[in-house]
């Protein structure tokens, strides 16, 4: 198999962002607790809904690119909560954790070399590593810039 390695350190650096836009780490931090579950005026999303979606969906990329016995939510409604602001506070930061658990978790497929990013998953209709990490760094960059303008219109965003 030939040296596939400067593609797989691009992957990473896609899925950890912050090149062309901003990094998820940066879209996060400091953001106002009271502000989370407020969705600014004419917005469709809050911070929360923002953050929990992206969650979920790279979770689901994430458990079907392991495994063929992963069974994905049902579309819309399991990959966005239900209330535009978590039940508890603490949901926020558990979020953040679990968001950055699993894109480590994913980034370390990506990585090892013996996982071949072009063989394309038995279980699926075509998926490959390659294409479910790009789907991740895709998504993850568009709800970011969400993300952000959420921030900007509650004036919360000092980047």
């Amino acid at each position: 198999m030939p040296d596939d390695s400067a593609l797989r350190q691009h992957l990473i650096d896609l899925l950890q962002g912050g090149h062309a836009h901003a990094s998820f780490d940066a879209a996060v931090k400091g953001f106002p607790r009271d502000l989370i579950g407020k969705r600014p005026k004419g917005g469709p999303y809050s911070a929360w809904e923002l953050l929990e979606h992206m969650r979920l969906a790279q979770e689901d990329i994430l458990r079907f690119s392991q495994s063929a016995d992963h069974v994905s939510p049902k579309w819309p409604d399991g990959y966005w909560p239900q209330s535009p602001a978590p039940e508890r506070p603490a949901h926020w930061a558990a979020s953040v954790k679990a968001f950055r658990r699993d894109l480590a978790e994913f980034a370390e497929m990506v990585k090892d070399p013996a996982k071949d990013l072009y063989q394309t998953f038995p279980w699926g209709d075509g998926q490959t590593l390659l294409r479910e990490a790009m789907l991740i760094a895709d998504h993850n960059s568009y709800h970011l810039g969400q993300l952000v303008l959420v921030r900007r219109l509650l004036g919360a965003w000092k980047g």
